[in-house]
């Protein structure tokens, strides 16, 4: 019988997905025995290398993936005229896999039981329905994954905001105003889940690098004060500066290769997500805003995803690019389908980063010492927003979140872009971002806080 098995359960969000992946690589290069469970087509994701650039192929191979298929629902095309700024049209998906994916769980967690001697099912908030299964087996045990910041945990849970207020983060929208109700009403239904006996512990990506002392509200918080809480991030890898790595028997991407041809430090990253779709008029005015800022720009256009990410590079905004590209010969160029992010990053020709400020895009920027074009569109990013711009001061913020409403226009972006790139305040951010860049790697070196925790969490659960 083998000692240890460990399932992991992720919501079938690319953030989510994302970060499960990444744990499951770093405990599968342990010699852990990993069974990553997902709707199917978020699998055959997963299991593409050139998204998991940075790890050892062997081990994504070692990982067990199972698939499942999830009840038909609506796939609606992303609103970007909604009045709420929230992807909602991701709402029937999220709520066809939570009815599809308990049943396969459980199945995979029985069989699993009765061949080791513990079962550890990594899970995250928006997937506790897996937390209940783990006690059902009777030798499982269960881990949440926290996937956003710990600042945003102690958001919901510090009583009027005392400690963000008092850091300077006083322009945080409440969190319902962030979220769709009924995703806020599906957390507030299924915490009951998280209180499951099996629950034993929490596991976060984030570090004391940044977040220390957050990272110390959270754990002093009733609801985590008798788990056990690992701060391990980030969990993304840590690319070398010059970027040379690259998916072994691929080839780079073409946006790499425009790259190379830019002096060190030249280039603005432009990329919103996988959930968020900018207006017409506002790609305009962004456009507007690269066109004339003379800096170089790399811009990744792509509408949000209806649940699963696709490559294909048709655009409706194919006119606009096609005049920008001419514009900008050289200078700028447009990506309409997946872009090798981490790489971007680590590349020396990239200066910054314009971001919707998803939790997985801060710390992949900031762990490669990018500083922050700051432009929050829902959820979490608002805080995180404030956490780069006035806490971490390694960042501008383009557009305050409760203007999500009103279209940025095109002077405003420039101002901002050349506030970050240009003047002697933004060099100081950019040198910060650099200090944050060697704090984050010496917390995952040998005798770090993060490298620290994840050997106290693996040694835990193989104990």
């Amino acid at each position: 019988m083998e000692t240890v098995a460990v399932v992991a359960v992720p919501f079938p969000a690319q953030g989510h997905l994302n970060g499960m992946l990444h744990l499951s690589l770093l405990l599968a290069s342990r010699g852990l025995p990993v069974h990553f469970t997902a709707p199917a087509q978020h699998v055959r994701q997963a299991r593409t290398r050139a998204r998991v650039l940075g790890w050892d192929p062997r081990t994504l191979r070692s990982i067990e993936f199972h698939g499942f298929d999830v009840p038909a629902h609506a796939c609606p095309p992303p609103d970007p005229a909604a009045p709420s700024p929230f992807p909602s049209h991701l709402i029937p998906m999220c709520e066809a896999f939570v009815a599809g994916a308990r049943a396969p769980v459980s199945a995979l967690l029985s069989s699993l039981s009765a061949a080791h001697r513990r079962v550890v099912v990594l899970y995250d908030r928006l997937s506790s329905f897996a937390a209940p299964e783990a006690a059902r087996v009777g030798n499982g045990e269960a881990f949440c994954l926290q996937c956003v910041a710990a600042s945003y945990n102690a958001s919901w849970t510090d009583a009027g905001r005392r400690l963000l207020r008092a850091r300077g983060l006083h322009d945080v929208p409440p969190v319902e105003a962030c979220m769709a109700k009924e995703l806020v009403e599906h957390i507030v239904r299924t915490q009951g889940d998280s209180r499951s006996p099996a629950v034993v512990g929490v596991v976060q990506n984030t570090c004391r690098a940044i977040e220390d002392e957050f990272v110390d509200v959270v754990a002093e918080d009733p609801e985590y004060r008798e788990k056990r809480l690992f701060t391990v991030g980030p969990l993304n890898p840590l690319l070398d500066l010059d970027a040379t790595a690259h998916v072994e028997g691929q080839p780079r991407h073409k946006c790499l290769e425009w790259l190379d041809k830019h002096p060190p430090g030249s280039v603005l990253y432009v990329s919103f997500g996988t959930t968020s779709t900018l207006r017409s008029q506002q790609v305009a005015e962004l456009a507007a805003a690269l066109r004339e800022s003379k800096r170089g720009f790399l811009w990744v256009l792509r509408d949000a995803d209806r649940g699963v990410v696709h490559d294909e590079e048709d655009s409706w905004h194919a006119e606009l690019i096609s005049e920008l590209t001419k514009r900008t010969e050289g200078r700028g160029m447009v990506v309409t389908e997946w872009a090798p992010q981490l790489e971007i990053l680590a590349h020396g020709a990239t200066a910054a980063f314009m971001s919707h400020c998803g939790w997985n895009s801060t710390m992949e920027s900031l762990s490669h010492g990018k500083p922050i074009l700051a432009w929050p569109m829902h959820s979490d990013q608002p805080l995180v927003a404030e956490l780069v711009c006035k806490y971490l001061e390694t960042g501008v913020l383009v557009r305050p979140w409760e203007k999500h409403g009103v279209v940025t226009p095109a002077d405003a972006i420039r101002e901002a872009v050349e506030k970050l790139m240009d003047s002697e305040e933004g060099s100081a951010m950019q040198e910060r971002a650099k200090e944050i860049r060697e704090s984050i790697r010496a917390s995952l070196a040998e005798g770090g806080s993060s490298r620290k925790d994840l050997d106290d969490f693996f040694a835990y659960i193989t104990r």
